[in-house]
């Protein structure tokens, strides 16, 4: 929960310095299983001691007990994609605040951390364009027989079909517009027509309705309890002939046995993911070109958003402590 101030203060110098003396001893850490690059950590260093704060690095831990000591003392805590479970929670005696350098949180435990009043915040919008280039060049290699030989396909004039209109859908949508694709989105959420309207975007009612007029479905929801393993046979099905699954999002929310089957009964559907799922050795045995998965997520995997989420986190840190700033909290 944001910090509470005990008293009203009659001067801003007060105030300044009562924060002043409560951050002086505090210590954020950077637990980092990949590391952020250089840069990015240079500029959490400026952000973090600038506003008068400690920083802790653990990079490249090979071991949990490394990240429960790590944590032990700690105020705050910036991670990646690494795993914040309830015993790492348990472990962190001190802790207020955790921030999930990217947009999935999926990572961290936010039963726990609610549990304890610890707030859990993401980095919406820092890695966006590094996931929506790679969509779109996952159709790209996929349109192109995965740059083997055979004659290929183009984008433009097919229907790009985006399943949640987020932060990264609406870069596919813009991408893919430029490349001459028809493109169309679904995202129950969004309730105002003129979000779609503005990008020349045209808004279906369903996702039934959108996986039968897609030639590429760009998948983008989140992994949470309604959506995993929502992703199956009978929207693979319905997806008109020759039609591409490119998944950006989790691999959690794929049903990798529907998927399986529904490519097995119709040999011109085609599934491109950013994660190898449980049953990548399989699909590639039985699928070949028609299928490929990233050995490990790469949508972010760019020097760009490293260091733009990495600063996010860092500067989201100290406004939630000093101005109690709580905008992007995901355990409200």
């Amino acid at each position: 929960m944001p910090t509470i101030v005990p008293y009203t203060f009659e001067k801003k110098e007060e105030k300044k310095e009562y924060f002043t003396s409560l951050m002086k001893d505090m210590k954020i850490l950077v637990a980092t299983e990949k590391p952020f690059a250089k840069k990015a950590v240079d500029g959490i260093r400026e952000i973090v001691e600038g506003a008068g704060y400690q920083l802790a690095l653990l990079e490249k831990y090979t071991d949990k007990t490394q990240l429960l000591d790590a944590v032990a003392d700690a105020d705050a805590m910036i991670v990646r994609s690494d795993k914040v479970t309830a015993e790492v929670i348990a472990a962190a005696r001190n802790l207020k605040i955790v921030v999930r350098a990217g947009a999935g949180y999926d990572n961290v435990d936010l039963e726990a951390a609610s549990t304890r009043g610890i707030v859990v915040m993401n980095t919406p919008g820092q890695n966006s364009n590094a996931v929506a280039e790679l969509a779109v060049g996952m159709m790209v290699y996929m349109a192109r027989n995965q740059f083997t030989s055979g004659t290929g396909t183009e984008l433009a004039g097919k229907t790009l079909a985006i399943h949640a209109y987020g932060n990264v859908g609406k870069l596919v949508g813009r991408k893919g517009a430029a490349l001459g694709m028809n493109v169309v989105a679904y995202d129950p959420f969004i309730t105002d027509p003129k979000v779609f309207e503005t990008d020349g975007v045209k808004k279906v009612d369903s996702v039934e309705e959108l996986y039968a007029c897609a030639d590429y479905l760009s998948l983008h929801i989140p992994a949470t309890e309604q959506t995993k393993g929502s992703i199956g046979y009978d929207l693979l099905m319905s997806m008109p002939k020759g039609a591409t699954l490119v998944n950006t999002a989790r691999k959690e929310v794929i049903d990798e046995e529907g998927v399986a089957k529904a490519m097995t009964e119709r040999e011109d559907l085609k599934y491109i993911t950013d994660v190898a799922p449980a049953l990548h050795t399989e699909y590639g045995e039985k699928f070949g070109k028609r299928y490929f998965g990233t050995p490990k997520k790469m949508g972010a995997e760019t020097a760009e958003a490293n260091v733009n989420a990495g600063l996010a986190a860092a500067r989201q840190i100290v406004d939630y402590f000093v101005n109690g700033n709580v905008k992007f909290q995901v355990n409200k």
